[in-house]
């Protein structure tokens, strides 16, 4: 562990790109959305700091907690951020908490790699938070800076953040609360941060974090974890793979070209089953990239190349498609990068060309010497690959018989009430459950732009079918022509986003049990089928309200939930009726329209995913049929899901 090095880590260090304003007023342009996903990348964007510094060499222990106060303390051992005065003529710490684009990671002697390229994680989370403290230990000294909404409220001395104290120690802590003005929601949501958390550990096979939940008012319920995986990505697949099958060994690859470092893990279990997870300096691509590509295209190539060297495939034969290959796998690809460009400032998809190259030379020369050694291994991984094209065939003439055969013209199957405009980016479509509430719906929307779907009752759970009783099902195929962009599968993949009829493919279903289990069956259908629907922010689900409150006096209201009831409640005064909704379908048309159809009065609710491993998980947990890990699930989360209705 190097001490504390401030000689290149320094005041000169911090460089300035732009200001701060337009993070506030748009704050899902720098964090993704101000939902729970959101939220929690808050913390992400301090922590990705910290773990900068260990990947610079000089931090190797992380704290993350969660205070009864709703807010978040991330504290490291690194050098702490510079607190000399910087060319602006301040400290460069305030520096770097309110400038946009002010860091260090834009200073290659600071910084070898960095998941920080945009430089903005400090300064956007000061921005989105109601407040914010941070203490730096570093050169002998204790510095303390403070803020509210973004705007510093501790007096600086001749520019120069004042010491509150001497110390031997180093490393930087932040604590913050979210600006709840901002922010749908101030609650943390502590699985997908303990399931971050724990994926960095796998990441930095030399880093601890320690992780503690003390929220709750009995102190004896607070939660703390310490995560350490000095196996690294070996044992992230083997975590991955925990429960499973497994066909091969875990098969490991590493290697540097042109200053790209990489780092590849892979597993092949018996399931039709495919995971290929990138990352980019510790930044998870949920999107994949260029990283991922190169992975992808040189594996397939060389199990080809070899399948026709042993005599698997025929020199009639067509090559294994990339599915076929990747049949069965469950794979991390990392890669450190002195300059990642990504899609979007929440680096969801890696963008850079050279990843691609360098991700190919290291798999492919490290693939070919393992496979030569390891011809037993070879041979299992091209039977995935045989057994997944024989199903894929099948599945293809399937497919044509029950998509291409029977496929009916757009309006043709006498369910669906189309819109006018055949502009996708003005269109939306409503899947409504039920004759009744169709009905309804189709005399209450705008026939312009909104499209209404009725499906009957609960549809087939896909978490639990094969492919073809999938195809067969009449309200899925309903839905698939409607949408346009086809769906996606285990044995190929047929879909295509830009073919997507709808801006806005929304859920309306009852608020009771039985709508909610239909929109899990639909959100689980959408998850596993067409799941690019829900990344690229085309699924909501509807939020009709529950009761409708009608005073003798004043206005009438309608409200959404049991609180709004609640609030309502307290704050009118005199007698009131109360109608209470116990389905869409007892609605009239105007009522509909007012509080669930009109673009300008309802609420949606967007559907996301902040950590896709995590949601895999749940979903097969949810919807399989293993009925006891089902239960204890939703004992242990019960509270959570009051908290969130």
């Amino acid at each position: 562990m190097p001490n504390s090095n401030s000689q290149d880590y320094g005041a000169s260090s911090i460089h300035v790109l732009e200001g701060l304003e337009a993070v506030r007023k748009r704050p899902g342009m720098y964090i993704g959305s101000t939902g729970v996903k959101g939220l929690n990348h808050l913390i992400y964007e301090i922590v990705d700091n910290s773990v900068d510094e260990h990947l610079a060499g000089f931090c190797d222990r992380i704290r993350v907690i969660l205070g009864s106060d709703g807010s978040c303390t991330v504290s490291d051992n690194g050098r702490g951020i510079p607190v000399e005065m910087h060319e602006k003529g301040v400290s460069a710490e305030r520096v770097a908490l309110t400038v946009l684009h002010a860091g260090g990671k834009f200073d290659s002697s600071s910084y070898k790699t960095s998941g920080g390229l945009h430089g903005v994680g400090s300064s956007v989370v000061n921005a989105l938070s109601r407040s914010m403290t941070v203490t730096v230990k570093r050169d002998g000294g204790i510095f303390r800076d403070t803020y509210e909404y973004g705007k510093p409220t501790t007096e600086l001395i001749d520019g120069l953040l004042p010491q509150i104290g001497k110390t031997r120690e180093h490393g930087t802590e932040t604590t913050f609360i979210p600006d709840d003005t901002i922010f749908d929601q101030t609650r943390f949501r502590e699985e997908e941060i303990k399931s971050r958390l724990h994926e960095t550990a796998y990441l930095n096979p030399g880093l601890t974090i320690y992780f503690e939940d003390r929220r709750n008012e009995d102190e004896s319920l607070w939660e703390s974890r310490e995560f350490h995986e000095p196996d690294g990505l070996k044992g992230y697949v083997n975590e991955l793979t925990k429960g499973m099958e497994a066909v091969t060994e875990v098969v490991t690859l590493k290697g540097e070209s042109d200053g790209i470092e990489v780092e590849i893990a892979f597993r092949y279990v018996d399931e039709f089953h495919e995971e290929v997870l990138g990352f980019c300096n510790n930044i998870f691509n949920a999107e994949g990239g260029t990283h991922i590509t190169g992975f992808k295209t040189v594996f397939t190539t060389i199990v080809n190349n070899y399948a026709r060297q042993l005599g698997s495939l025929k020199e009639k034969d067509s090559n294994y498609t990339g599915s076929d290959v990747r049949n069965g796998m469950t794979a991390v690809v990392s890669i450190k990068h002195p300059d990642p460009r990504f899609e979007g400032q929440t680096k969801t998809k890696l963008d850079n060309p050279d990843a691609s190259k360098v991700v190919s030379k290291v798999a492919g020369e490290g693939l070919e010497l393992y496979f030569d050694r390891n011809l037993e291994t070879l041979k299992s991984v091209i039977g995935c690959a045989e057994k997944s094209a024989k199903i894929r065939k099948a599945e293809e003439k399937t497919r044509t018989n029950l998509l291409t055969k029977q496929k009916y013209s757009f309006d043709s199957n006498g369910k669906l009430a189309n819109c006018g405009s055949r502009d996708p980016s003005k269109c939306e479509i409503f899947i409504v459950e039920g004759d009744s509430a169709g009905g309804s719906a189709k005399t209450a929307r705008n026939r312009e732009f909104q499209a209404i779907l009725p499906i009957r009752g609960k549809i087939l759970n896909v978490e639990k079918a094969s492919i073809d009783k999938v195809l067969a099902n009449q309200e899925i195929r309903a839905m698939i022509n409607a949408f346009g962009c086809g769906f996606s599968e285990g044995y190929g993949n047929d879909f295509d986003i830009t073919k997507l009829r709808y801006d806005k493919i929304i859920i309306m279903s009852d608020a009771d049990v039985d709508g909610a289990h239909i929109a899990t069956l639909l959100l689980t259908l959408f998850y596993r089928f067409m799941p690019d629907l829900i990344y690229e922010g085309h699924v909501y689900t509807a939020m009709p309200p529950l009761y409708k409150a009608m005073p003798k006096k004043g206005k009438e209201e309608y409200l959404y939930d049991d609180k709004a009831l609640e609030r309502y409640r307290k704050t009118h005064d005199g007698p009131f009726t109360l109608q209470r909704y116990k389905g869409l379908g007892e609605m009239d048309p105007e009522q509909l329209w007012e509080t669930t159809l009109d673009p300008e009065r309802r609420r949606l609710r967007l559907v996301e995913i902040e950590d896709a491993r995590l949601a895999g998980e749940v979903t097969g947990l949810l919807m399989g049929s293993d009925v006891a890990p089902r239960r204890e699930f939703i004992h242990e989360h019960a509270e959570e899901a009051l908290l969130d209705v």
